[in-house]
């Protein structure tokens, strides 16, 4: 009797993640042309903080390949339980001491958020011979509580964190303040962007990623250039804290 009446719940979860998923993606590919460009431009992150591997599976099933974890220990203990051909970002605060966990299950990393820890970043993959691909996280709002490079620290220390060899800086990252309207979010997007620009043009070379961009605000960031879009809420329901 319980295998029946746990069929039921299990189907309709399937069902509403699909769902999910599949309106998330709508509102990328509405967003993207809406500002001239193409819903290819745009990487879904689907982020897995809390979720169980068996969500992560329905999600995978629903045609998703690439996930976000927040959580090393979470991860190291997920990851496994899941194809290894599904792909992993890592977009929390990495703290020092779990880098080396870190670096073998994600292909990049959303939050490089100081030149320390960068510079950690860059021994250690040393020692293990590995080359991360890494984005950093920018305060643009300057909040008090939020993690990140404040945008003139950034500028003074881009140097030194292009002269790191074992990282590769493939752009930005960001997370505006809580708003109540999505649209408020919108100025911290495009002050990324234009920051980005400016990187770029000054220290010649290439930072096209920009990930901004989460369940309340995704549609917005597209607007404004993101190239990845960091969505948990909206594709899995709520989380556990």
């Amino acid at each position: 009797m319980a295998l029946a009446d746990d069929a039921p719940a299990l189907q309709f979860c399937m069902i509403s993640i699909a769902e999910n998923l599949e309106q998330v993606r709508k509102q990328i590919a509405d967003a993207a042309t809406k500002s001239g460009r193409s819903a290819n431009d745009v990487e879904l992150v689907a982020v897995a903080k809390t979720h169980p591997a068996e969500k992560v599976r329905e999600t995978i099933e629903a045609g998703q390949t690439l996930f976000g974890e927040s959580r090393v220990q979470e991860a190291r203990a997920k990851i496994p339980e899941l194809p290894s051909t599904i792909r992993w970002h890592f977009v929390g605060h990495l703290q020092k001491n779990k880098i080396r966990h870190a670096l073998p299950l994600f292909e990049m990393f959303h939050s490089i958020d100081s030149l320390a820890l960068a510079q950690d970043m860059n021994r250690i993959a040393e020692e293990e011979g590995m080359h991360p691909r890494v984005l950093l996280e920018v305060n643009v709002a300057g909040e008090g509580s939020k993690f990140g490079f404040a945008p003139d620290k950034l500028r003074e220390q881009m140097e030194g964190l292009l002269a790191l060899p074992r990282l590769s800086i493939l752009g930005l990252m960001t997370i505006p303040p809580l708003a109540e309207e999505a649209d408020a979010s919108r100025k911290h997007f495009v002050a990324l962007r234009e920051l980005r620009d400016r990187l770029q043009t000054e220290f010649r070379v290439d930072l096209a990623q920009l990930s901004m961009g989460m369940t309340d605000d995704f549609p917005i960031a597209v607007e404004e250039g993101a190239t990845l879009v960091r969505v948990g809420t909206a594709i899995f329901g709520k989380r556990k804290s």
